[in-house]
């Protein structure tokens, strides 16, 4: 679905922007120009950012157990 009308910018772009470390509206705006045009789509751009953020898998530590042989 497109967020940014004005720079033609998907959720899937935004979703990508994040897994790539983009952590803020500025971090957007710098790599795929959201909200620099009307700026209606700044709220729906945080949102998104902000569930791709939370939803990353959150890795714990492996405990190495050899084998009883």
């Amino acid at each position: 679905m497109y967020v940014c009308i004005c720079n033609a910018v998907t959720d899937k772009q935004i979703r990508k922007a994040a897994e790539s470390g983009v952590q803020d509206l500025w971090g957007l705006q710098r790599e795929l120009g959201v909200g620099s045009g009307c700026g209606s789509c700044k709220q729906m751009a945080s949102e998104i950012l902000g569930d791709s953020r939370r939803s990353k898998p959150q890795f714990e530590p492996v405990r190495y157990q050899p084998n009883a042989a």
